[in-house]
């Protein structure tokens, strides 16, 4: 089931792990959306709680969780946490937000 935002717009994040620092800001924020794999990088979890570790793998954005994800993609070092609108793949907050 899709989430949406404030203005009625479905979120999902995806996690570049190429710029991953493994830091783990993302997994304090938001544990029910990202976690460090054992290779000491973060992914974000899919809806069985299994990690999705293929490239540019998204999940949808959880509403309750909105602020959690976004404040991790604000606060991660390694500026690798994007999301973006469902409709247009347009990124909201992240490194390549507008």
């Amino acid at each position: 089931m899709q989430q949406e935002a404030p203005g009625g717009e479905a979120l999902e994040v995806w996690i570049d792990q190429d710029l991953c620092t493994g830091d783990g800001i993302c997994a304090q924020y938001a544990p029910e959306v990202f976690e460090l794999d054992i290779d000491g990088l973060a992914y974000v979890k899919g809806a069985d709680e299994a990690l999705l570790q293929d490239p540019g793998a998204s999940v949808p954005v959880p509403l309750p969780l909105l602020t959690d994800v976004v404040d991790s993609a604000r606060e991660c070092p390694g500026e690798c946490i994007h999301v973006r609108r469902v409709s247009d793949s347009v990124e909201v907050f992240g490194p390549e937000a507008g």
